[in-house]
């Protein structure tokens, strides 16, 4: 298998020849059944896949996953043999930086205790066998709302972060690790095009005076037109970055691509990944009520099983949880859920589902509603896994990403 540089190289050179042009899909995996349908998915059409986790739901303490690093890598290598898939498999770190997991906010952590316990993440990740790491430090809790970060201050920070895991690599002679720098968020991101090309130049100098030039990133993160609540994807924005990044030996990735409306031009316009995430919650989310329906409809017909009330309690362990009130908009701060919309209602619980995939109640509620189907249905969890499986091979084919492990790409 190659490294991702290796692979930025080659997907570079083949853009280059005119021979082709392709997208990395990064799957971020908020729980067991969207990595399952990822890998399933990845060895129906051949296909290389990283797998993007952020600190929120993989890490030492086990995240909302219940994964820790070593963990989450031996469950994805599981998978792996189940579908006989011996392909390119990449799990890498999603925005990693200081506050960036909530609880470091929560507990109103010093910088100085959110890097250490950032630095203590990336030392468990190299020794999972993590393939890329983000290195994200664009946030700061400390600065008022909506100011951003010092750009020199961002590329001290990622420089401490990427020398402490280099440090860390080489003392315990852990393979080569690729990394991505970067963030598209507004609040301390790289959205405007001269800050951006600001932050390359002074990164290189920085990583080059600390002899690190060799660890320079395959991926930069950016913004390309699509956000939390924005589905459009920018192509000559991409264009642009990849004019930019081509000739360093690095592509861009975007982020919020979920739902994206122009996915095909990811790949015309030079872009070298996408995450997505949200929408696997959904199509997951989804599929079980879809479930519910039916079982719904049977014990009409049969009578006597143990009611599950699936949904009814995922309901009530998103609102139960307080995740929801991440996710409010600013007219909506200080209501209470049961004040808000019917349909905002529905969409914070959808989204919020993926905290609390793994809530013994949750679990055991979907246990009972797939028993209850098993009469009719061999594999209610195998409907699951499909349905999420469709919109991972959706991105798999508007990448130019389908048997491309069969063209000796990876």
């Amino acid at each position: 298998m190659k490294s991702l540089n290796d692979l930025i190289h080659t997907l570079i050179a083949l853009r280059q020849s005119g021979r082709m042009s392709i997208t990395l899909l990064a799957v971020c995996p908020n729980s067991e059944a969207v990595l399952e349908a990822a890998v399933k998915t990845a060895a129906s059409c051949c296909a290389p896949m990283l797998f993007a986790a952020t600190l929120n739901q993989v890490d030492t303490d086990g995240g909302y996953t219940g994964w820790t690093p070593a963990a989450f890598v031996r469950q994805m290598e599981e998978f792996a043999r189940k579908y006989d898939w011996d392909g390119p498999l990449y799990p890498c770190l999603d925005h990693g930086g200081p506050w960036l997991k909530d609880q470091h906010t929560q507990q109103r952590l010093s910088l100085d205790e959110t890097m250490g316990r950032v630095k203590g993440s990336l030392e468990a990740y190299l020794e999972a066998g993590y393939q890329l790491l983000h290195i994200d430090p664009t946030v700061d809790r400390r600065l008022p709302p909506g100011e951003a970060v010092p750009l020199e201050v961002v590329v001290e920070r990622t420089v401490e972060l990427m020398a402490h895991a280099e440090q860390y690599r080489c003392g315990r002679n852990l393979p080569a690790v690729s990394y991505e720098v970067g963030t598209e968020e507004v609040h301390g991101g790289l959205v405007d095009e001269a800050r951006f090309e600001s932050f390359l130049k002074l990164l290189r100098v920085r990583l080059e005076a600390k002899g690190l030039g060799y660890a320079w990133p395959c991926f930069v993160v950016a913004q390309v037109g699509t956000d939390l609540h924005t589905t459009f994807f920018d192509p000559s924005a991409a264009q642009r970055l990849y004019t930019t990044l081509a000739p360093l030996g690095s592509l861009a990735k975007g982020h919020y691509t979920d739902w994206v409306e122009n996915p095909e031009a990811y790949p015309a316009s030079g872009m070298g990944g996408a995450n997505v995430g949200p929408e696997f919650t959904t199509a997951e989310y989804l599929a079980l009520r879809d479930l519910e329906v039916k079982e719904q409809a049977l014990r009409v017909k049969q009578p006597g099983q143990e009611v599950p009330h699936f949904m009814e309690r995922l309901s009530q362990a998103v609102i139960g949880s307080g995740r929801w009130m991440k996710w409010l908009q600013p007219a909506e701060k200080g209501l209470g859920f049961g004040e808000l919309s019917p349909g905002r209602q529905e969409w914070l619980v959808q989204t919020g589902s993926r905290y609390i995939w793994t809530a013994p109640d949750v679990l055991a509620a979907r246990r009972q509603l797939y028993a209850n189907l098993m009469p009719v249905m061999s594999d209610p969890h195998g409907y699951v896994v499909d349905a999420i499986g469709q919109v991972v091979e959706r991105y798999i084919h508007k990448f130019n990403l389908f048997k491309v492990c069969d063209d000796d790409c990876c």
